[in-house]
This record gives structure tokens, sequence and C-alpha cells, in this order.
């Protein structure tokens, strides 16, 4: 008896794991992130190529966050052309350039780190993983200082173009 209900569970569990489309591993996964409907967002389009595979996932992730990063960077290089743009903005925008240049480099990292993880196991997998980690934590610090250029008092915690440099960012598709 214990084994049948021991082989219906699995077949349960196996029927569930084959029901479940990759949109919902993905909507799924994402329920841990910081932003859940902006990751669902982020990466649905790529529910082809993630199945239902963690791995996919997380390059997947990695990869479309190194792509707006990119573009975010070169979003701040645009406002630093804009004409009549006070020095403290411009400062801002070009402080904010290194910062998400910064952030491009360690995502570009963390995307080559992540590639070792499928021949690693053990301490070297972990290993690999924190590097990942860490490297992804800093790129969100990075981006967070970059937007920190652009509040407080001196500029009255108005730019123009950051409500189009966050409607940028999103991902759209495009």
């Amino acid at each position: 008896m214990a084994k049948l209900v021991l082989f219906l569970t699995l077949l349960s569990f196996a029927i569930c794991m084959a029901a479940t489309s990759p949109t919902d591993f993905i909507k799924a996964s994402c329920k841990a992130t910081r932003y859940p409907e902006l990751c669902v967002e982020c990466l649905s389009g790529y529910a082809g190529v993630i199945q239902r595979d963690e791995r996919r996932l997380a390059h997947s992730a990695l990869s479309v966050s190194l792509a707006r990063a990119s573009s975010a960077a070169a979003f701040a290089t645009k406002l630093t052309k804009v004409r009549g743009i006070k020095p403290r903005e411009y400062q801002a925008a070009k402080d904010c350039i290194e910062n998400m240049g910064d952030s491009v480099d360690r995502l570009s990292q963390s995307v080559r780190e992540l590639g070792h993880t499928g021949r690693a196991v053990g301490r070297d997998f972990l290993w690999h993983m924190s590097n990942v980690q860490t490297w992804v934590s800093a790129a969100l610090t990075d981006e967070s200082t970059c937007l920190d250029g652009f509040a407080g008092h001196l500029m009255d915690g108005k730019c123009e173009g950051c409500h189009q440099a966050q409607d940028h960012q999103r991902c759209s598709g495009h």
C-alpha cells in the first residue's frame, strides 16, 4: 500500500510538472524577486528558451539585466548632451555613466561566471554562485548610486528625462 501511495504521489507530481508551462515556471520563479511583475514582463518573451530550466532562467535574467544596464548607460550618455543642462545635472549624468559602466562590467562577469556552474559541483559550484551573487549585488548598488545622483535638494528631486529613463529601462521588448 505504501508503494502505491508513493507511486501515485510521484505520478501526480510528474503530471503537475508536465502541465506547468514555461510561463508559469517564470511567474513562480519571479515571485521570489523584489519586482515580480517586472521580472515576469522581462522574462516572458524568453519562455521558449527558458522552458522550465533554472540555469536557463538565471542566464536569461542576467542577459536581460546586462542589456538593460547597457541601454541605461547609453541613455545617461544622451542626458549629458541635452541643451541647457545644468552643471549639477551634467555631473550626475557623468557619474551615472561611470556607475552604469561598472554595472555592465559586473553583469558581464556574472554571465561568464554562471557559465562555469554547468561543469562545477559541490564547493566549486557554490564558489561560482557566490561570485555571481556578489557581482549582481554590486551591479544593483551601482544602479542605485546612479539614481541617487539625481535626487536631493540640489535638483529638487526632479530630473527632466528621469521618468523617461525608467520607462526606457522597462522590459517592453524594445
